[in-house]
């Protein structure tokens, strides 16, 4: 994945929140059933949260701290161009950030309404958010209830040290664009209409998956998403890179966490986000369709 270097940088769309001590917005909501291991907080993320948490939602093992603030300020020191971006593993964050809700306002304008801005925030341990407060552990989330992103970007690196994923910029894209879909999916009332439960065709599942096939549908446009200047801050996305991507959405599929992390069995039941299958077809389908209107996993009778 390459950024053009030429292209500017929005670094306002990301709160830095890293190494500021806490959380300053909500209360802790704490996960109940006792204190997990960090490969049974990754579980918990996998199967309850990678697509977004519901207000008030368990998401917090243990206390965070007050008192938190944002700083953008070394972001927009270091982060200016795609030059900064190709270079600096956050710069290329920011530009991807930039790039799909630069794609989400043309594709809102276009359908005659308005896109909402959402922030992405980096922290550092734990976050108090409208949902609750979240730990690391629990992996990067939407929150809906402020609607806003939120990721300790220590989880990529689990992703490959846990996950065994191979990684890469785009992959990591992938997960950012995901967590989009959501809040294109609460703007778009989405969200609102689903109905709780797991299962193969649970609505819940159909949630994850239509976000899937948003991110996939961003990815299409990628290198056409125009920037103030006219020019789109991704240069080129090669095969390898969708690849990546692709490897994630496999090893984040319910039944690759239940059969490689967890119990070892296979249970459908307790799907909450789609087998490793399903995510790749409908990431797929986005991407290879460039069309939201694609991605209505709700009237599909076959999720793959």
């Amino acid at each position: 994945m390459e950024f053009n270097d030429d292209v500017a940088l929005d670094t306002s769309q990301v709160q830095d929140m890293r190494g500021s001590g806490g959380g300053g917005v909500g209360s802790r909501v704490a996960l109940g059933g006792g204190g997990l291991g960090i490969v049974g907080m990754i579980l918990y993320f996998v199967l309850s949260q990678l697509g977004g948490l519901p207000q008030g939602s368990p998401i917090s093992t243990r206390d965070v701290g007050q008192g938190q603030t944002v700083s953008n300020s070394d972001l927009s020191k270091e982060c200016r161009t795609g030059k900064d971006a190709n270079t600096n593993s956050d710069c290329a964050l920011v530009a991807i950030i930039n790039s799909i809700q630069g794609y989400w306002t043309d594709a809102f304008a276009r359908s005659g309404s308005t896109y909402q801005a959402a922030p992405t925030n980096f922290f550092t341990g734990g976050v108090n958010t409208a949902c609750g407060s979240a730990t690391s552990d629990v992996g990067p989330f939407y929150c809906p209830g402020d609607q806003e992103i939120y990721i300790d970007l220590a989880f990529f690196k689990e992703l490959q040290t846990r996950f065994g994923a191979q990684g890469g910029t785009f992959a990591e894209a992938y997960v950012i664009a995901h967590e989009y879909g959501h809040h294109v999916q609460t703007l778009l009332g989405t969200s609102d209409k689903v109905k709780r439960g797991t299962g193969p065709t649970s609505d819940a599942v159909r949630l994850e998956l239509q976000a899937d096939c948003y991110a996939g549908v961003w990815a299409n446009h990628a290198t056409s998403v125009p920037t103030s200047s006219g020019k789109p801050l991704i240069k080129s996305i090669s095969q390898d890179d969708v690849n990546r991507a692709l490897d994630v959405a496999a090893r984040i599929g319910d039944d690759f966490i239940q059969e490689n992390l967890g119990s070892g069995q296979v249970d459908e039941s307790q799907f909450s986000h789609g087998s490793s299958k399903q995510r790749e077809r409908w990431f797929t389908a986005g991407l290879n369709t460039g069309d939201p209107a694609q991605c209505d996993t709700f009237s599909a009778r076959d999720l793959g």
